[in-house]
């Protein structure tokens, strides 16, 4: 069974109105009002204020146009063809393209009318109004995409837990399988979740932050980081007793993944453990010598994966 979206839904809510408006008012190809609305009709109400501005400017422009070339080269073909190759051009120059296609359709009118007068100026000015009004009117409504926010928040931190998790538990024992499933599932999460978060503002006029579009981007330094250290982890094949501590504070850190801002807490372990290692016997072999330097590696990159989350303190929300 296929789904009616709420796009959809304005779209033929809004076109209905604006050619029964239109209509109504006995304009003539009152139809072309809802063609207009259709076209005006966008994913955000940023976007449609823009696009709906540069549909505006280019009908007027598209309307003189026509009345000063078709009155003075003529109403056929050549005079059309001098026209486009004079309006395009000029509304590219103007940064109002998006009004090409809707402006053609007011020339048109006048080149089927075959005359200019100020009743058919004000009839073409009406179905722009009516046809770019509606479709505002019908893009102040945009459903809240908190809810779905918010669920993907909960399943990327869900997935953090997991993976830092499983390096916790390939430290201490080598032998233990995963196939590394959540690491693309949790890319593909983030990458989704910002294009909803960037959506989220730009339903926003006057509003260019969003405190999801900041987690988001954290998480994905964060996740950026988890991506260095995996191989680093995943090619010791022993343990040693550094191991097993940073294991331990992979665990501690896998628990607190969430909302709240537990950074400085574990800088302050990361720092004490690294003294303490610092106070130990130097390595003995060589092997020992090159897990060692590996998990050196992934304690200065776990340092920056706190430090990112404790650089976004100030941020509206800590996340």
């Amino acid at each position: 069974m296929f789904k009616i979206g709420y796009r959809t839904l304005k779209t033929a809510v809004g076109a209905g109105i604006a050619i029964a408006i239109a209509q109504w008012l006995s304009l003539d190809f009152y139809a072309s009002a809802a063609i207009l609305t259709i076209l005006c009709i966008s994913v955000t109400r940023r976007s449609s204020v823009s696009v709906s501005w540069q549909r505006f400017v280019g009908c007027l422009l598209g309307l003189v146009l026509a009345f000063i070339l078709f009155e003075w080269v003529g109403y056929h073909p050549i005079s059309l063809i001098i026209l486009l190759l004079v309006f395009i051009p000029l509304s590219v120059k103007l940064k109002v393209k998006e009004g090409i296609v809707t402006s053609c359709v007011i020339i048109l009118h006048i080149y089927t009318l075959g005359t200019v007068s100020v009743a058919i100026f004000l009839n073409e000015l009406y179905i722009i109004i009516i046809g770019i009004g509606v479709a505002l009117l019908m893009n102040l409504y945009m459903p809240s995409v908190d809810r779905d926010l918010h669920k993907y928040q909960k399943r990327i931190e869900d997935n953090f837990k997991f993976i830092l998790k499983e390096f916790s538990n390939y430290l201490r024992n080598s032998g233990n399988l995963w196939d590394g499933k959540e690491l693309t599932e949790t890319y593909e999460l983030i990458q989704d979740a910002k294009d909803i978060a960037i959506r989220n503002i730009e339903n926003h006029l006057l509003r260019y932050e969003d405190q999801y579009y900041h987690y988001f981007k954290m998480r994905e330094k964060q996740f950026e980081i988890i991506e260095r250290i995996m191989p680093f982890i995943s090619s010791l094949d022993d343990t040693v007793v550094q191991g097993i501590k940073i294991s331990s504070f992979l665990e501690e850190l896998s628990q607190a993944v969430g909302p709240v801002n537990t950074a400085s807490y574990f800088l302050d372990e990361l720092s004490k453990m690294r003294e303490e290692f610092q106070q130990m016997e130097l390595p003995q072999t060589r092997q020992e010598f090159e897990i060692r330097s590996s998990l050196y590696y992934v304690m200065h990159e776990l340092e920056k994966y706190l430090l990112i989350k404790e650089s976004l303190r100030k941020q509206p929300v800590n996340k």
